[in-house]
């Protein structure tokens, strides 16, 4: 695969491989797809089927292809021989990798020969032991073959620069459509809690309502939650928690979940749910920068998060110590998610200033055009791609 010329913006191809084809993930690269396909590039999507993402990228009016690699870190071994040939049928001038097999695949099968920028989302090392690991040497060996190393938080940079993984790096923060999430007012939200099932009937009229939006899988810290929600109830009775998605770990949760918890499965839209909801609480254990907040706080919830990395960037600097908690401890999750339900105008105040600054610091047409501005680098194509503004 020889090194080709500067493409031209009329035969500019962009291939994004992504292992993950839901959760935030899929939802950060379908809005990529979205403003390069309005961009006029031609966009390929290759990822496992399932989930959304297919959908949404073919309905944006990329190319989709199924790229079976779901598993293990390890199979991404034997998935790059199959994104080699993709590579050759598509004829990408930039691949573009999403999360940690994805990257390691595709980086192993193009090995620096077409641009490329790896965006890890959130590193796959930072839940320790022996996958963890692996993933680090893993993460080290494939930076060789990386362009550009896109992260969403400095936090997320600072990380990486600590465990050896070494490279030429860029920070562009997560964005949100502010179209697709925006408040509703006090008679929508009334609406959804009629309107969607999962609520219907569990949601005691003017009850608070806390949710949260995750993948059930470890990364997620849904256990410190379901440990905090006794507490909760304790001072708050009628308050009920809704875990939107659904995962591998789903069984267990529901085993350990205490009364006032309700599994909604996953949405194909998550928007209703944040604007629903009194409250949005996040209690990952790690994160690059975690979409779900910026989507809740844009429709104008107040949010509680596990100050992990990416966290604090996410907020502004005078709503960090109301918002923020440390991973892990359920006593203070609790402690937060109370104090907010019982003071709905401190709430509410501090839902609109989040939504002011999602507006100002985190709009994704911006975040778009970022990432833009990296492959024009990246390509020497002149500075005529644009992303149209959204209308306001």
């Amino acid at each position: 695969m020889p090194p080709q010329d500067p493409p031209s913006q009329e035969r500019l191809t962009v291939l994004h491989v992504s292992q993950p084809v839901d959760g935030g993930i899929a939802r950060v690269v379908a809005s990529l797809v979205r403003s390069q396909v309005t961009a006029g590039l031609r966009v390929v999507v290759a990822a496992p089927p399932g989930g959304t993402l297919h959908v949404e990228a073919a309905v944006a009016g990329a190319e989709v292809v199924l790229w079976p690699a779901r598993g293990a870190l390890g199979t991404a071994l034997s998935a790059s021989a199959r994104l080699a040939r993709l590579v050759r049928r598509t004829g990408p001038h930039l691949v573009h990798t999403h999360g940690a097999r994805a990257g390691y695949a595709a980086r192993r099968a193009v090995r620096g020969r077409i641009p490329t920028v790896h965006q890890p989302h959130c590193w796959p090392f930072e839940d320790g032991g022996p996958a963890g690991r692996t993933a680090r040497v893993w993460e080290r060996y494939a930076a060789r073959w990386t362009h550009r190393m896109l992260c969403v938080s400095e936090a997320q940079r600072a990380r990486g620069t600590a465990v050896g993984v070494t490279g030429r790096w860029v920070v562009i923060p997560n964005g949100v459509d502010l179209r697709r999430f925006a408040p509703a007012d006090d008679d929508g939200r009334a609406t959804l809690r009629t309107s969607l099932p999962a609520l219907r009937d569990a949601v005691p009229a003017g009850a608070p309502l806390v949710v949260c939006v995750a993948q059930l899988f470890p990364q997620k810290g849904l256990p410190t939650l379901l440990r905090a929600w006794p507490q909760v109830t304790a001072a708050v009775p009628d308050a009920r928690l809704a875990l939107v998605g659904d995962g591998p770990d789903r069984a267990a949760l529901h085993r350990a979940a205490p009364p006032g918890v309700l599994f909604t499965g996953a949405a194909d839209s998550v928007a209703p749910w944040y604007q629903a909801a009194d409250l949005v609480v996040v209690p990952s254990r790690w994160e690059g920068m975690a979409l779900v907040p910026l989507e809740a706080m844009a429709c104008g919830r107040a949010v509680v998060l596990s100050d992990v990395g990416g966290a604090r960037e996410c907020l502004p600097a005078d709503a960090a110590d109301g918002c923020l908690v440390p991973p892990g401890d359920p006593a203070a999750l609790a402690r937060a998610v109370i104090t907010l339900l019982a003071d709905p105008e401190r709430r509410t105040a501090l839902g609109e200033r989040l939504r002011d600054h999602v507006r100002m610091a985190h709009d994704g047409q911006r975040a778009a055009g970022a990432v833009l501005n990296l492959y024009r680098e990246l390509l020497a194509v002149p500075p005529v791609l644009t992303v149209p503004r959204a209308e306001r």
